[in-house]
């Protein structure tokens, strides 16, 4: 059966991106493999996935380099769910990660876009709490 390994984002240096990923967001590293003396093979994923990671590309040449922090031309273009919004956007933010709105409801959830250290623009998903069903009466 087919899935997603990993997706590449065109980073400017490979520590900085590990640092960010790793300490800001959260994330394990999973791989950093040097390949030659400039490039590495560098894979991040949030903890718990085991199939899916990104692929930390350090960016070479101007056409890479101009792509650094705009590889989806503005758009939200990475999305990252979590089981517990409201810790993971306080640890994120504490660690400083910076949001570009407050979190606001929608109809899959409760969601929050935040930027990477380029400009790559994610949204944090968490899904609603579950209703708290009512007391039971007392029985006094």
């Amino acid at each position: 059966m087919p899935h997603l390994g990993l997706v590449t984002l065109v980073v400017r240096d490979y520590d900085e991106a590990i640092a960010f990923y790793v300490d800001a967001v959260g994330f394990e590293l999973v791989e950093d493999t040097r390949i030659d003396d400039r490039k590495r093979w560098v894979v991040v994923r949030p903890p718990g996935a085991r199939e899916t990671g990104l692929l930390l590309a350090r960016a070479v040449g101007p056409a890479q380099e101009a792509r650094v922090g705009d590889q989806t031309g503005g758009r939200v273009g990475l999305f990252l769910n979590t089981d517990d919004f409201a810790r993971d956007h306080a640890r994120m933010r504490a660690a400083g990660v910076v949001f570009q709105e407050a979190p606001r409801k929608e109809p899959y959830g409760t969601v929050a876009v935040f930027r990477d250290l380029y400009g790559n623009l994610w949204d944090l998903i968490g899904p609603d709490a579950p209703a708290t069903p009512p007391s039971p009466p007392s029985a006094t």
